[in-house]
Formats: structure tokens, C-alpha cells, sequence
């Protein structure tokens, strides 16, 4: 994932003494002097105390300590007195109000810092002061909370997360199940009065800086109007949504078979699939053992490995300073060092500084990740240029960066690629193209996954930060929903005590951004449809863009051009269309065939 949470949309109400809407032409070139001068001045202050607020979230994530935790909160308070100043929005909303005479560079910087302000704005310091405390109490509350669960026998158990998670993996026992999924969902109720502080807390910062509510602000960054958003999303689900219901029968059946019941006419019992909240659907498929090439090979070549896919394409070597400033690989258990183990890309001065942290291993899992973040790397520096200005230095939108990076992890897992390069099996050569299909489907960010993101997610949290979900329904609003979007019921009556909802981290601590990721998987797939069937001549399912200069060309035309352009003309000037999920319904066309055979004679769907 790229390390920068793409800074949150924020517009400001124009103040007292703003520039009238439409400026004389006379005025114009001394409007935009003073913009430019304004600019300069911002990009000199921030840009030095966002690189050290960088390097101090490097150092507290690959040397964990207080120490490092409280220069990092330091850092980034420095950043926010900055980019929040009062003086700091007055100018922009002044700016902005004559939009017509500037230019669209300009424009597009002004929003941006206008974003920035959003994270702290100093109009607003007692709501600020609040929403931070609140959010940092909900964190404590979630990061602390002890899962219980009481046995059969009476005895007492405090299972981790990995722990439900196997279980519902794996267990054929439905008691069992039933008895984890429930204790899954038990952080729900703890968090449910800081989830509506927070709401009320969000809501206040977005209309203080004059949106409607915090959906509203946060989907600004695309440009779009939520009602524009949300067609977006209506308009993938929809489009999903046929393969989605064969893979919901196709499932319900499966599952009912290992579990030795009758299957549901209609939605799926929550607890008996392997996934808490659905999203995905893991094990189902018998695993093609896809690690076996790696056997004998070093964590150092899975990197290496990923770079040479890239300056095979024509990007040129990632620079020294990567290499020597990275940390790739496991912490040495006797150095007593602590390190985040999620894999992330760093863009530490908004340059050439870009780091990568990973604890890569030699098997395929790494493999693909490793392509991954250096998507993300080779994304920071193609746009790191004089053309774009610091303040563009980011996707297109929030979405593209995961778009980019996923891309590359679906090229990587392309078979032609890994037998070229010796690293497919001779099983997985062999294995039917709907094995694997069937597992993207099933438990990649696909077919399963977008009802949930683009459904459940985007629209509980709109309808959430509206009103539109009473503070005494949440968990009725919650399971409507589910039930619309993915088909899936709980096992038992949910009281409102409970808040399910609050269950996904996200929705405590990354809100009213799901949809990123659905966007972001659409994305992955018209672009490698593009590459595949236009540049390749090639099919999209069994495809190779190792040593292809012009898949190279391809992208770095969109990589380089950071935010400078609205990302939509980017998506239409690169692919011939805008975002749509065409290209990734046709990908699994042959795993439909397949499951319309195989679910033959059963009634597809469930009642919404």
C-alpha cells in the first residue's frame, strides 16, 4: 500500500474581502502572481516538515519504540500547524472564489492544499482538539480489546484474530463456527457510542469547511458529487452482479455439502463462510502449491526478481538509495528490533527518497508483493519531476496508486510470465484455467469482494454520516444492507446493544474512503485489459508484459503525470473509455460458463 493516506478533500467557504468570482482580464495576471508567490511560500514551508514528519513515521514503523512514537506525533503536529493555519485557508478560499482566472495548475495545487487543511483545519481548533482525542480513544479501544469466548465444557477462552479467522477457515463443527463468529463481532458493542461521537465530531470539521457531511468531503477528492459516487458504485455492483449470484449459489451449495445441511433458498448464513465480514471467500479452491518454484531461491532475489519486471518494460533501475535506505527483509530476532509487518511504500521527500518496507520472504505471496510496492515506487518517481509540482506529486486519485500496484501483482501472477522467468510449476502449468479463475474470484479483490466494498461499505457509510441510519438501527441498517448487496444473513437476531459495523477497522479509522478499493480493482482490470488486448495482442487471462517496451511506454505516460490532470480524461486518453467494469466481467467469462453448468436446476439469487 502507498504510505500517503491521499490527503482528504476539503472545500472553505469564501470569507470576508474574497476576490470577486469573475476578476477583470486586467486583474487576472496579477491574481495569478499572487497565487504563484502564495504557492512558493506554502511548498518551502511544508515540503521540509513533511519530509521529516516522513522520516519519523519510517523510523516509529521499522524501530518501534516510544520514543520514536512521540517524535513522529511531533512531527506531524508541525505539518498541521502548517497546512491548517487559519491565514492558510482564508488565502485559498479567497483564491479559489476567482478560479476563473487562474490557471488549471494553479487551481489544482490550491485544492490540494485545501485537502491538507481538512486533516487539522485551525478555524476550527476545539472541534479538531475533540475528533483527535475521540479518535484516539477509539483506537485504544479497538487496538486493546480481549476477544472471550465460553466453551462447551465452561472453560473460558481469549482467542486472537487469527485464531477466529482458522477456525471459520476450517472448522466443519457449526457450533463452533457460530460460537467464534459471535465473539468476532463482541469489539462492536464497545466501540458503538465512540463510532457516533466520531461521526458527529467528522461531520461537524466537513461542514465547518462546508460539505454537507464527511462522506461528502471525502469523496470531493475525486471531483465527483456523492450522488455522482454512488451511481459509480450502483453501476459496478450492478455490473458484477450476475457473476456474483452464481458465485453465491455456487458457494451456498458447497458449503452446505461440507457442512452436512440443506442449503438456504436464499441468503448465506453469515457464520459459514470464511471470511468475518464476507468480503472474500477463501477455501474453496484446492491450492495449486505455487511456492515450489521458490524452493532454494533468497528473499534478495524476489526483489531483485520484481525490479528487473520493470526495466525489462524500460524504467530505469530503482536508485541506490532504495537499496540502502529500505528495510526488505525480517527483523533479526537477536537484535530485539520491532518492526510493522505490513508491507508499504514510502515517498519520504516527495524526490528521489523512496523506500520500501517488507519482511520478504522466498515464496509466491512475497513474490506478488514485492511487484506490488514497487509499483507504488515507480509511481513516486515517475511523477517526482520539474513538470509536476510537489503539491501534484500523487495518483491520479486516491485510487490509482492501489489500482497500479495491484495491476502489477495481477501481471506478475500471469502464467507466461512465471514459466518464462522458471518460476511455474509444472502442476500450475497444467491446472485449468478455471482453477485459478475461480480462486480470483473467490478470494482476490474481485467478483466477491465488490459487492462489499462498493455495496455494503460505501453505502452504510454514506447513509451513516447522512442521518439516513437512526442512532437506535445501526445494526438493523448494518445487516439491511449486507443482506441487499452480498446476500448473506446473520445466524441469529442482532440486537442494537451490538454495533457490527464498528467491527471493520475501517470504519473507525480509514471512514468514508471503501469505495477507494473498488474503484481501485475496476481500475486494475480495464488497464491490464488494455495492455492485454491492445498492446499485447494477447488474452488478458494468459498474458506477459515482461521485456515489452510499449507496456512500459503505457504506463509511465499515466504514471508521470501524477495529479496534474483530472483523472478521469487520464482513464478515457489512455483506455478509449471511462471507469467501468466491462473489461473485468469479461476476464471471468469463462468461470460464468463454468458455473452456470455446475449450478444447473438451482435457484439462483436471494430475496433483497
Amino acid at each position: 500500500m502507498d504510505r500517503r493516506d491521499f490527503l482528504k478533500a476539503a472545500a472553505v467557504a469564501a470569507g470576508a474581502g474574497a476576490i470577486p468570482r469573475s476578476a477583470s482580464a486586467q486583474d487576472a495576471p496579477a491574481i495569478r502572481a499572487e497565487v504563484d508567490a502564495f504557492l512558493k511560500d506554502y511548498v518551502a514551508k511544508w515540503v521540509p516538515l513533511d519530509t521529516a514528519a516522513g522520516r519519523a513515521a519510517w523510523s516509529a514503523s521499522t524501530d518501534v519504540s516510544e520514543a520514536h512514537t512521540a517524535a513522529q506525533v511531533a512531527a506531524n503536529q508541525a505539518v498541521n500547524e502548517v497546512v491548517g493555519a487559519p491565514e492558510v485557508i482564508e488565502k485559498v478560499a479567497r483564491f479559489l472564489a476567482a478560479k476563473g482566472d487562474l490557471t488549471d495548475i494553479q487551481v489544482r495545487q490550491l485544492e490540494k492544499v485545501r485537502l491538507r487543511a481538512a486533516e487539522a483545519p485551525g478555524t476550527l481548533p476545539e472541534v479538531v482538539k475533540a475528533r483527535v482525542e475521540a479518535e484516539a480513544k477509539q483506537g485504544a479501544a479497538q487496538d486493546g480489546f480481549v476477544y472471550t469466548l465460553k466453551k462447551p465444557d465452561g472453560s473460558v477462552e481469549n482467542p486472537s484474530a487469527n485464531r477466529i479467522d482458522q477456525v471459520l477457515l476450517t472448522s466443519k463443527d457449526m457450533d463452533e463456527r457460530l460460537a467464534y463468529w459471535k465473539a468476532s463481532k463482541e469489539i462492536g458493542a464497545p466501540l458503538r457510542d465512540g463510532l457516533l461521537k466520531l461521526r458527529d465530531l467528522r461531520n461537524k470539521v466537513a461542514q465547518g469547511l462546508g460539505f454537507s457531511d464527511f462522506f461528502a468531503l471525502q469523496v470531493a477528492d475525486y471531483g465527483l458529487t456523492v450522488d455522482a459516487m454512488l451511481a459509480l458504485c450502483d453501476r459496478i455492483v450492478a455490473d458484477v452482479k450476475p457473476l456474483y449470484a452464481q458465485l453465491h449459489t455456487w458457494a451456498k451449495h458447497q458449503l452446505a455439502r461440507r457442512y452436512g445441511v440443506d442449503a438456504p433458498a436464499g441468503k448465506i448464513p453469515a457464520h459459514w463462510l470464511s471470511n468475518r465480514w464476507g468480503q472474500n471467500w477463501p477455501g474453496f479452491v484446492e491450492g495449486v502449491d505455487m511456492d515450489a518454484p521458490f524452493k532454494g531461491k533468497t528473499k534478495e532475489f524476489i526483489v531483485e526478481q520484481a525490479e528487473r519486471f520493470y526495466t525489462s518494460m524500460g524504467f530505469p533501475k530503482l536508485p541506490p538509495t532504495f537499496w540502502t535506505r529500505s528495510d526488505l527483509y525480517p527483523a533479526d530476532p537477536a537484535s530485539g528490533r520491532k518492526k510493522n509487518s505490513h508491507a508499504s511504500a514510502w515517498h519520504i521527500d516527495l524526490d528521489h527518497d523512496v523506500r520500501s518496507l517488507m519482511s520478504v520472504e522466498p515464496d509466491n505471496q512475497w513474490f506478488d508483493t514485492a511487484h506490488h510496492e514497487l509499483g507504488h515506487i515507480y509511481y513516486f518517481l515517475a511523477y517526482s519531476t520539474p513538470e509536476v509540482p510537489h503539491l501534484l506529486r500523487q495518483g491520479a486519485n486516491r485510487a490509482f496508486h492501489e489500482g497500479v500496484g495491484d495491476l502489477i501483482g495481477l501481471a506478475a501472477g500471469q502464467r507466461p510470465y512465471l514459466k518464462q522467468v522458471g518460476l511455474l510449476a509444472p502442476e500450475a502449468e497444467a491446472a485449468p484455467a478455471t482453477t485459478f479463475l475461480l480462486a480470483s474470484a473467490l478470494e482476490g479483490s474481485s467478483i466477491v469482494f465488490l459487492p462489499w466494498a462498493a455495496g455494503v461499505m460505501t453505502r452504510f457509510e454514506r447513509d451513516f454520516y447522512a442521518g439516513a441510519i437512526a442512532d437506535d438501527a445501526l445494526n438493523a441498517g448494518w445487516w439491511e444492507r449486507v443482506g441487499k448487496y452480498q446476500g448473506i444473513a446473520p445466524p441469529e437476531d442482532r440486537p442494537e446493544t451490538l454495533c457490527d459495523a464498528a467491527t471493520k477497522t475501517h470504519i473507525n479509522d480509514d471512514p468514508a474512503q471503501y469505495y477507494d478499493y473498488a474503484i481501485g480493482t475496476v481500475l486494475k482490470f480495464q488497464l491490464h485489459d488494455h495492455i492485454a488486448r491492445e498492446i499485447l495482442k494477447q488474452d488478458p487471462r494468459e498474458c506477459n508484459y515482461y521485456g515489452d517496451a510499449k507496456v512500459g511506454a503505457f504506463l509511465r505516460d499515466i504514471l508521470r503525470l501524477g495529479a496534474t490532470r483530472d483523472w478521469d480524461a487520464v482513464l478515457r486518453e489512455a483506455t478509449g473509455e471511462g471507469l467501468t467494469a466491462r473489461p473485468l466481467v469479461s476476464y471471468f467469462e469463462p468461470l460464468k460458463a463454468w458455473l452456470e453448468a455446475e449450478n444447473q436446476g438451482k435457484t439462483s439469487g436471494w430475496p433483497e
